[in-house]
């Protein structure tokens, strides 16, 4: 009785220590939840786009100009008779295509840059900080205004200028995370067995500085959205006849007392799109830490 009572209390201790899976850790939690499922309407949303719309958004009506919501138009007309709710789903592809492309350049060569920091120290990672220091003082709307005095606006110059300001930023936590994976007994144990540094940082280094990564994606995300709708606001991001959210608001501001919903639909998009890629990467946060993980 006393063996069989001591197995199962050391069969129950293991149980509480075990920590459960990935999916069921994302289950529990809710702000993962509720993050995930905004960013999913957001992604469906752009992909509808491409195979429907309730009207074409190149379309010019000025017969049903200003129209409230309603059964033929669900959340009214703007001052050219287009389609608001067409026009919010087609405006999502520029949101997506900004966010991916300018934190996908800012990931892929911050992260380069980072790992090289970490990996070659000295004078080396100095001046790869020193130059993030440097980048870090030019806000994304200040480079798309210099390129656009350049060679003019456009997505291209915004996704330029969002993905320059992501790169330092990329870097300098990559560099942070490297060179707390370099001091780990493994590391020093590969070093001993005469693995080079390239080795290390490929094998051990980039594996485990991935979650972080991950995770500051999905948040500089939600803040390439924002900076879209800014540059677009402001007229140096997505021309027409693109829709864009951020022109959207630029072009309600004249119509506030005739027209307030024009501008409170694409806010609500551009809030929820931000509200639920925040919630995805803290939720991610939570359930790629290991540490919190036999919580």
């Amino acid at each position: 009785m006393t063996v069989a009572n001591t197995s199962s209390a050391k069969t129950g201790s293991h149980t509480k220590r075990s920590a459960p899976g990935f999916w069921a850790r994302t289950r529990r939690h809710p702000g993962f939840v509720v993050g995930g499922t905004l960013t999913a309407f957001l992604l469906l949303a752009a992909a509808l786009s491409y195979f429907w719309t309730p009207y074409s958004v190149y379309e010019v009506d000025m017969d049903a100009k200003l129209l409230p919501p309603g059964g033929r138009h669900w959340l009214g007309t703007d001052a050219f008779g287009r389609d608001v709710s067409s026009l919010l789903l087609v405006g999502a592809r520029a949101s997506i295509l900004v966010g991916v492309i300018a934190v996908g350049i800012g990931l892929v060569a911050g992260t380069a840059l980072g790992l090289l920091a970490s990996a070659r120290r000295g004078w080396v990672e100095e001046l790869i900080m020193r130059v993030s220091d440097f980048g870090l003082a030019f806000p994304a709307i200040l480079t798309a205004i210099m390129l656009t005095a350049v060679y003019g606006p456009g997505i291209v110059n915004a996704i330029i200028a969002i993905g320059i300001y992501n790169i330092p930023t990329f870097a300098r936590i990559t560099r942070a995370a490297a060179n707390s994976v370099w001091n780990r007994e493994y590391v020093l144990a590969a070093r001993a067995c005469g693995k080079g540094a390239w080795a290390i940082t490929w094998q051990h280094v980039l594996p485990n500085v991935l979650p972080v990564l991950i995770v500051q994606a999905t948040i500089r995300f939600a803040i390439a959205i924002l900076a879209e709708a800014a540059l677009s606001y402001l007229g140096l991001g997505t021309q027409p006849p693109q829709p864009s959210w951020g022109r959207m608001l630029a072009e309600a501001q004249t119509l506030m007392f005739q027209a307030p919903l024009l501008a409170v639909w694409p806010g609500m998009a551009i809030a929820l799109a931000v509200l639920g890629l925040n919630l995805l990467g803290d939720g991610l946060r939570d359930v790629l830490d290991k540490r919190l993980a036999s919580r």
